[in-house]
């Protein structure tokens, strides 16, 4: 489905838009359901990823499919791990199979795991012959993925002796690590982490709990971009805590920089343009929360700003190699562009070029990262349905705004 979007007459731009459950605390929290019994989810994310991670928990099915779904994928492959007496065929879409998983199969099966690739060897599809793994510690490199030591730390309670885990180097995303560690201990599971390394003691059966899943803050990111490239807006999002567990939170300081500013309530935040912004250079280090680069790359392109993003490695193995596809896509429309393994240049310009045919790259993000550019230009994307991944309402929320979306 090609859309064609483009922005209402209104010079307002204003509304207010509840936003489905954390598509990562939902998918942890599945598994944890699973795993340690009386647990019940409410606000949970509607994103395909979420259902891919339902589906896939209740299947009794020998092979079980995730798509494109990256972190069902990880988490799946140390969840069947463990379930004694099953063998699973775990796959997923061409371009997961391009993804590599061999760093978190070697611990797996460092910890006694029978895992198998079938294909190419560090990529799904696996055979898993799910058994009681006695081992209690493993080693592995933490530069990679967060997901990687989430998905053995949710594992971590279930074996015998519990289970410790030392990160050789420096962690990314460490705010994931710390949501797995806040959702294990909001069940009474016990967890420690310093000096890098990760201890998680053993339960038979955690304590009975209701959670209340936040909503996703990378899906706010396209309301700041929204926000900040308009000239006037005031838009609620909820449900939202200032306290959150969410990496992608770091919103709120990022954006105060691009004249946006986060009012916020005691369930919601209110993004308010300001005229009280650094136009200048921005340079950011998103080590922490790289999958907003993406939005703040097309904010700073959109206001005629430069920036310099860091932090950026764990893109090249996303749904698409993110930084190609934003220096490709990014140029199309005008830009001055590069992008190293791990960073992303951008250099001021003064004019955006319109009716440009965004190509999604079946990746959610590279969608909606570029959806608010319709406040300056209209603006064209292929496949736009990808969104469904992890926000199936965005056409339609954007709507409510006043943003206007047409098939061509």
């Amino acid at each position: 489905m090609k859309l064609r979007l483009h922005k209402k007459e209104a010079p307002v731009l204003s509304g207010a838009i509840k936003i489905t459950g954390s598509k990562s605390e939902s998918n942890r929290l599945l598994i944890l359901q699973k795993l340690y019994g009386d647990l019940t989810i409410e606000n949970l994310s509607n994103s395909d990823d979420s259902q891919v991670m339902q589906k896939a928990l209740i299947s009794e099915e020998p092979e079980v499919d995730v798509h494109h779904a990256g972190t069902a994928m990880r988490f799946l492959t140390a969840y069947f791990s463990i379930q004694e007496g099953r063998e699973t065929i775990l796959t997923g879409s061409k371009r997961m199979k391009e993804r590599p998983i061999g760093i978190l199969v070697k611990a797996l099966r460092g910890l006694g795991a029978d895992i198998t690739y079938l294909e190419n060897e560090g990529y799904a599809p696996l055979k898993i012959k799910g058994k009681i793994l006695e081992t209690s510690a493993i080693a592995l490199d933490a530069h990679v993925s967060s997901q990687y030591i989430s998905a053995l730390m949710m594992i971590g309670a279930a074996l015998p002796k519990g289970l410790t885990i030392t990160l050789i180097g420096e962690p990314t995303s460490v705010p994931y690590i710390e949501m797995t560690r806040d959702l294990l201990g909001q069940l009474g599971i016990s967890t420690h982490f310093e000096n890098n390394k990760i201890s998680v003691a053993p339960v038979q059966k955690a304590e009975k709990k209701t959670i209340v899943v936040e909503s996703d803050w990378s899906s706010a990111s396209y309301y700041y971009g929204l926000v900040a490239l308009s000239e006037e807006a005031e838009v609620t999002l909820s449900s939202y805590k200032k306290e959150s567990l969410q990496g992608d939170s770091a919103l709120a300081g990022i954006y105060r920089k691009l004249g946006v500013e986060t009012v916020y309530g005691e369930t919601s935040i209110k993004l308010i343009k300001t005229r009280d912004f650094q136009p200048k250079h921005q340079k950011i280090d998103l080590v922490n929360s790289p999958d907003i680069a993406q939005t703040i790359a097309v904010t700073c392109f959109g206001m005629g700003i430069g920036c310099e993003l860091t932090g950026l490695h764990t893109l090249k193995i996303k749904e698409t190699d993110r930084l190609e596809a934003l220096k490709v896509e990014l140029s199309k429309l005008g830009a001055n562009i590069s992008v190293t393994q791990d960073s992303l240049h951008l250099e001021p310009t003064a004019v955006i070029n319109p009716d440009i045919i965004i190509k999604t790259y079946q990746d959610h993000r590279m969608a909606m990262a570029f959806a608010p550019l319709a406040m300056r230009v209209p603006i064209y994307f292929e496949d736009a349905e990808v969104v469904n991944k992890s926000y199936p309402d965005f056409w339609k929320d954007l709507a409510t705004l006043g943003i206007n979306s047409e098939e061509v």
